[in-house]
């Protein structure tokens, strides 16, 4: 080797590169040229000291960092949001076919348990943040974010509504801006939710649901739910605090007494389903679709009956006319530039926050309205659906009135209301022949009509007829609907019949899976006998997820309130790093699994750990290397252990070849996909994994 060639890199020597003057084509599976060497065995081409082989000179993180934004990576942009809209594209004309009884009836019973506690809501913001947001602004949100989502979203069973974290968010934030920043409201949070719309595209383009909500556990979305029943039975208590102060004792009285009826009537009317063979089946359903809006038209209309209609009574506050609750605001529009630059700037942190909170909170939504309980089929999908959202949120910020997201538990609700028997075909094999077997299973209607009903009847509410009908609800009635939406989210919450194991005595709990049965160390020859399980694990898990909401619940009555969403999603990385070395396996992976998709984080790390194991397994395996490196022969000897030296770099150049493969087999890549010019490696031609090419 000359002087010269002993200073080129490596990748321009023998065997390195081919010529350079040759014509570019794609990779041939199996073919190859010979090089042009001169008699030093160098190439000969004058350029080839400027080229430099990808694979040995790009460090390991931008290999990975490019393969995850090739075809079929995590990263890929707009991967999920193309995917989604194909799916709408295929269902949509579907979901306008179906229209019955049941999906009518679904559509008063999701109007009625989404106004009325949205309007709850609005007395709370009208009280809270100056008049700047009332009834009206939240009809009007809850209206038209509903009419977007049934006609675009690709998934119509989940429910929009202005929510109660994000009441809790913007009472704080105007708070702030009029005691401590001394800004305007509106603009700043207009500013703040345009900044949230940008960086919810953002989240969809980069795939986020793909690579975040795939590792959020039960462990935290069970806290959420139970977070949400929380404010739900403080926002009731709220309405009641609020009566005392402005009511005589007698009607005081009659308020608790009209919210504790409205919701033990709404219960007692869901369950008449099993009042078999009580009336006819048919009036046992109506009554059971339309528990809620019947226990509320009647606790309506009571308060004006006899000498009840002489008690004082507190009422909804409600526009006379289509025009914003504040009395400085003409229209439906912000003039939002008019902000100054630095708090346009300053803005982006509650703006982040909202996101937070909106991604993690509908895409929870969607997920739970979905899951295998209620049978859906129709492909669904969620980037498009943050795409949406995103864009309500800044026109909900343009328009001066509360953004709406996903919510729970309306959107589940929705599911349950929709659910219905059919009888399904299945093939399966008897002694050899293949029969046909007809079972019943429960599914829901995927449609969309249910969604858009509700949403028009919402949005018809924002013109002064239909607002003076709301006017005349009492606020009792609106805490008790908060009783039993409270309810209905907590009878669900696994972590309610947790808690009840906890107050029942030891002998009376039911036995645990026999996988987290311990056993005993034997102390001599003598088979193990095996120990009663124990449910301290499990009792222990359940309190720390009460003291955990509770927590988060404290800091949303604090002026720290705005950073619970942060709270909330620090609790996926606690659940997979921290409380994996603090309680067993088993028991975590007997309470707790992965909130959208199937199986644990035990299962998944037991899977990873094996096949690690059969990797060592391969390479210790006596693997027959070629060329010189190290040879088994049919005596069983080993040869060629003169040269231990070249054996080792070939075996650690064979172990990073093996890397870079299980690199490109990770993210799915294949030669096609990634589509670069091929590189000759001289006599022996193996695939460069990296590029998908031959080198």
């Amino acid at each position: 080797m000359s002087l010269i060639s002993a200073f080129r890199p490596p990748s321009t020597r023998v065997t390195s590169v081919r010529h350079r003057s040759r014509p570019r084509r794609r990779r041939k599976t199996g073919r190859s040229e010979p090089a042009d060497f001169d008699s030093e065995g160098h190439l000969n081409d004058t350029d080839a000291h400027s080229i430099i082989t990808p694979s040995k000179h790009t460090p390991k993180p931008l290999r990975v960092l490019r393969g995850s934004m090739a075809a079929g990576g995590p990263l890929r942009p707009f991967r999920l949001v193309k995917q989604d809209i194909v799916n709408l594209r295929r269902r949509w004309v579907s979901d306008w076919i179906l229209f019955n009884q049941l999906i009518f009836a679904s559509a008063v019973y999701v109007f009625f348990t989404n106004l009325l506690p949205g309007i709850t809501f609005a007395s709370d913001l009208y009280v809270l943040t100056g008049k700047t947001w009332g009834t009206i602004e939240v009809v009007f949100s809850t209206g038209l974010c509903g009419i977007i989502f049934s006609l675009f979203s690709i998934q119509p069973l989940t429910i929009l509504g202005v929510t109660g974290p994000f009441s809790v968010l913007a009472e704080n934030i105007y708070s702030l801006c009029d005691e401590v920043f001394q800004i305007p409201f509106l603009p700043f949070m207009a500013w703040s939710l345009i900044h949230s719309a940008w960086m919810h595209y953002l989240l969809a383009i980069i795939n986020a649901h793909d690579w975040t909500m795939r590792y959020v556990t039960t462990f935290a979305t069970e806290i959420f739910s139970l977070l949400n029943s929380i404010i739900y039975f403080h926002k009731a208590i709220q309405e009641l605090e609020r009566a005392h102060e402005n009511l005589s004792f007698a009607a005081f009285l009659y308020a608790v007494i009209g919210a504790v009826g409205t919701m033990l009537l709404a219960i007692f009317l869901s369950t008449a389903e099993s009042w078999k063979p009580l009336f006819h089946r048919y009036i046992r359903l109506g009554l059971t679709e339309y528990a809620a809006a019947i226990s509320i038209i009647i606790f309506i209309g009571l308060p004006y009956v006899g000498e009840l209609a002489q008690l004082d009574k507190m009422t909804l506050a409600v526009s006379s006319s289509f025009r914003p609750t504040a009395p400085d605001r003409e229209t439906f529009f912000v003039e939002f530039w008019k902000l100054p630059v630095d708090w346009i700037f300053a803005s982006m942190i509650p703006g982040l926050i909202i996101t937070i909170l909106f991604f993690f909170d509908h895409e929870v939504s969607s997920i739970i309205c979905t899951i295998d309980r209620y049978g859906t089929c129709k492909p669904g999908g969620f980037a498009w659906d943050i795409v949406l959202l995103g864009t309500t949120t800044a026109l909900c910020g343009i328009l001066g009135i509360p953004p709406a997201n996903g919510l729970l538990p309306q959107a589940p609700l929705h599911s349950e209301s929709l659910m219905h028997t059919e009888k399904e075909e299945r093939t399966i094999i008897v002694d050899g022949e293949e029969k046909i077997e007809t079972r019943e299973v429960k599914r829901a209607y995927e449609q969309r009509w249910s969604a858009f009903i509700q949403s028009g009847a919402i949005l018809l509410f924002v013109s002064p007829p239909f607002m003076k009908v709301l006017g005349l609800t009492p606020t009792s009635v609106l805490a008790g609907l908060f009783l039993f939406m409270g309810e209905q989210s907590l009878s669900v919450n696994p972590i309610l019949y947790r808690t009840f194991y906890l107050l029942t005595p030891p002998s009376e709990l039911p036995p645990l899976p026999q996988s987290l049965h311990k056993t005993s160390q034997p102390t001599s020859t003598a088979e193990t006998t095996p120990t009663s399980p124990s449910y301290l694990p499990i009792h222990l898990y359940t309190i720390l997820q009460i003291i955990t909401t509770v927590i988060i619940f404290i800091v949303t009555l604090t002026r720290s309130a705005p950073a619970f969403p942060v709270l909330i999603i620090a609790l996926v990385p606690f659940r997979l790093l921290v409380m994996k070395r603090w309680w067993p396996r088993e028991a975590l992976r007997f309470v707790d699994a992965w909130a959208c998709r199937e199986g644990t984080p035990e299962d998944d790390e037991d899977a990873q750990a094996k096949e690690d194991e059969q990797a060592v397994e391969e390479r210790s395996s006596g693997a027959h290397f070629t060329g010189g490196i190290l040879r088994q022969g049919s005596d069983g000897n080993t040869h060629g252990l003169s040269s231990i030296a070249e054996t080792s770099t070939q075996w650690n150049q064979a172990r990073g070849s093996r890397a870079d493969l299980a690199d490109q087999e990770t993210w799915g890549l294949t030669d096609d996909e990634i589509n670069h010019e091929w590189v000759e490696l001289g006599e022996r031609v193996r695939p460069d994994e990296e590029l998908g090419r031959d080198r």
